[in-house]
């Protein structure tokens, strides 16, 4: 399981680029560049990734085909300053990011995973993201002993900081001596530094730790931005191997099937020869605090790429160059708006398993089960972007799912969801994506449990749902979307 959003984005584009994708940069101009019948994706900041297939038939005002998930997930992010000492324990600042059930988080066995930011030999500044594989960090609970109270408690700012280890073995490590000469030497310096340097502001030994992995000296680590994660590995559990047990179910799990669902969309030489649409999926940062960053759900990312796509005059490599030109004078006004208004959005985020011990939780005609099929995501508040002719739409297209290897029988079960009428609901990125680009949207997602827990279950043979359902949706839109009438 990929460790977070840096992680999610560098294997996502590894698996794009496996199966022919090529990568565009939001920097150029993708003019000449965008064939009917390619395949292309980018990212930015490294967090976000989008990725689109062009139909050979494909022209602007034509829709488009789209998933959206999100590749971010509650967690501990190491603070600008980390470094604390306490009654001789050594210990690392962290905030916390989204909301987590940040008592699942205490006597785990961490580490810390993320993004580098090192100066090369060249004199440039680039990124590098690693992971310190062995775990370093753990928050210990009080003893029972010392405070009897019946619900568990506590302060994230006091007492949600982790141990690192003991200072005397710090310095035996490195010698107070040889401490004291580092540090002189530092200040001796005649560089000036607008800020102090990661090794003032953090352990000199987690700096050390970070520069090996980015492969670089701990003088060259310029900032870095990294969180906690737990040790322990993804598995399949249950008694009949039906469970999967694993951090961050939410949301990459939704992001691995909608990559591998387009992906397994065009596993046909022939799968675009005929496609009037663009079949296209979105990752987005950022939803678990509200989305309203440059790469997040609520920025101008797929908006903007929606646009340039809509306005590219039709090209492809048998065009003739009088074919282009001619096509190019169509009126380009409003063909961004005509693309919307005929495309479809599938907000994939994942969905409440029902809770066998909490069953009062749920309403009782709407329990999803684990294994029985993707859930329909319902709200009359709008807080999902579900409506009635998306449901249409999904129903046929889980109807016309190929079926399963080693199955006969085709079609992906479907669930439905809502909450109770004296419950909470959250949100995804369903609502603000559809009030922004006006396009058609529904809200679904695999059911789970322990959802935002550091360690989370949901089902096996929900993931091979998801991704038969997402590659029939793209493979099957365009004539579906002919039919579903409304406006």
């Amino acid at each position: 399981m990929y460790l977070l959003a840096f992680h999610a984005v560098r294997n996502a584009s590894d698996l794009l680029r496996n199966a022919g994708f090529e990568e565009l940069k939001e920097r150029d101009t993708w003019v000449n560049k965008i064939q009917n019948g390619g395949k292309y994706y980018l990212t930015r900041n490294g967090t976000s990734i989008v990725a689109f297939a062009v139909g050979g038939k494909w022209k602007p005002t034509n829709p488009i085909a789209m998933i959206g998930a999100h590749t971010d997930s509650p967690c501990l992010r190491i603070k600008p300053v980390s470094k604390k000492q306490s009654d001789g324990f050594l210990q690392v600042g962290v905030e916390t990011y989204g909301g987590g059930l940040w008592h699942t988080w205490f006597d785990r066995d961490l580490s810390v995973a993320g993004r580098v930011m090192v100066k090369t030999s060249e004199g440039n500044f680039v990124q590098r993201l690693i992971r310190i594989d062995r775990p370093i960090l753990r928050i210990p609970t009080l003893a029972i002993h010392l405070d009897r109270q019946e619900t568990f408690a506590f302060n994230k700012e006091t007492q949600l900081f982790p141990i690192a280890g003991l200072v005397a073995a710090e310095l035996s490590r490195t010698g107070s001596d040889a401490e004291r000469e580092a540090r002189r030497q530092e200040q001796s310096s005649e560089a000036f530094n607008p800020l102090k340097s990661p090794m003032e502001r953090h352990h000199t030994y987690l700096v050390e730790l970070v520069a090996e992995k980015a492969k670089v000296q701990p003088a060259d680590v310029i900032d870095f931005e990294l969180v906690l994660y737990d040790t322990q590995k993804p598995c399949i559990g249950g008694i009949n191997g039906e469970l999967i047990f694993s951090a961050r179910l939410d949301n990459l799990v939704m992001s691995y099937c909608s990559i591998m669902g387009l992906i397994d969309s065009l596993s046909s030489a022939s799968a675009l020869d005929h496609e009037s649409s663009i079949r296209l999926i979105a990752l987005f940062d950022h939803e678990e605090i509200g989305s309203q960053t440059a790469q997040g759900a609520d920025s101008n990312l797929l908006p903007a790429v929606v646009r340039r796509l809509s306005t590219l005059p039709r090209t492809s490599s048998g065009n003739s160059q009088e074919s282009r030109n001619k096509t190019a004078e169509l009126d380009g006004a409003t063909a961004f708006e005509q693309t919307l208004a005929a495309s479809f959005l599938i907000s994939a985020d994942m969905a409440h398993s029902v809770h066998p011990n909490y069953p009062a939780k749920y309403e009782s005609d709407h329990r999803p089960e684990m294994n029985k099929g993707v859930v329909i995501k319902i709200n009359a508040n709008a807080r999902y972007a579900t409506n009635s002719p998306g449901i249409v739409m999904l129903q046929e297209v889980a109807r016309r799912a190929k079926a399963p290897e080693k199955s006969e029988a085709r079609g992906v079960p479907l669930q439905l969801f809502v909450v109770r009428n004296d419950s909470s609901c959250g949100s995804t990125i369903g609502p603000m994506l559809s009030a922004a680009m006006g396009a058609r949207t529904l809200d679904l997602g695999n059911p789970q449990l322990s959802m935002h827990s550091i360690r989370e279950t949901g089902g096996v043979h929900d993931v091979e749902h998801a991704v038969r359902l997402f590659e029939s949706f793209f493979s099957h839109f365009t004539d579906l979307e002919a039919k579903i009438l409304v406006d």
